[in-house]
């Protein structure tokens, strides 16, 4: 048997994969993230498939799960949101798989960030403005950042951030960037990408946590930061240039 990691995307069912789809439909066992995965993503699974919500379980709970299915020869559609190459506690799932000799597969999934840039009609890339974009987080309960990973030294790149996990941080966050970023740079929250409750703010660093307290919003959500946010494209992109050879197209 083998236990397959699914990226379920970031909530609406359609956002899945076809390849995580018809796993899920395969597997007798469906494990899935409640907290984060909208239960409807289950719907895709057989009717007599064993369908476990995983948000009030424990490692151990879980790992006792495989270890059942594997007894069984049962494969595992085990979903986690968005994709499961960041911020999906998968790399203990799958130790504790490799002790006991289970084999195990990661099928990637459409990420938040992804999901909650189209819903802003955004590309995190401009040239000349930004060509990078971080991916992080702010410290929490869970587990403190690595040295090195502070925002205020993340933001001496100047790059786009997209911060996960963070909602409740929004105070710390805006008094930490705004010395790199300044006070008037734009930012954006998405809350719940993709689901049919989706909000959107747009705001500053001196505002947005003003905003995003006066909208509820304590979880579930994306923050961009950065000049990107509020730029439209100033230089072309050299890549659709005439005058800029390529592979497949040559200079004009």
């Amino acid at each position: 048997m083998t236990v397959y990691f699914i990226g379920a995307g970031p909530g609406d069912p359609d956002l899945i994969t076809i390849r995580g789809r018809d796993l899920v439909a395969r597997c007798p066992v469906c494990l899935y993230a409640g907290s984060l995965v909208p239960e409807i993503v289950t719907r895709f699974a057989d009717a007599n498939a064993r369908i476990v919500n995983t948000a009030s379980l424990s490692l151990e709970d879980i790992i006792a799960e495989f270890e059942l299915a594997a007894e069984r020869g049962e494969d595992v559609a085990r979903l986690h949101s968005g994709d499961p190459s960041i911020y999906s506690a998968i790399g203990e799932q799958i130790a504790a798989l490799e002790l006991r000799d289970i084999a195990y597969e990661i099928v990637p999934g459409v990420p938040s960030f992804a999901a909650a840039a189209a819903s802003l009609g955004l590309e995190l890339t401009l040239p000349e403005v930004a060509q990078t974009v971080i991916l992080t987080r702010t410290a929490t309960r869970s587990s403190p950042m690595p040295a090195g990973e502070d925002l205020p030294t993340l933001a001496k790149s100047g790059a786009t951030l997209a911060l996960h996990l963070s909602a409740k941080a929004l105070l710390r966050i805006t008094s930490e960037l705004t010395p790199k970023y300044g006070n008037s740079c734009p930012v954006a929250l998405v809350a719940r990408a993709t689901w049919p409750d989706e909000l959107i703010i747009r705001g500053t660093l001196a505002t947005i946590a003003n905003q995003a307290h006066e909208a509820g919003i304590e979880r579930t959500a994306i923050i961009f930061v950065g000049p990107v946010l509020d730029t439209k494209p100033v230089k072309t992109s050299r890549l659709y240039d005439r005058t800029h050879a390529r592979h497949l197209k040559p200079a004009k």
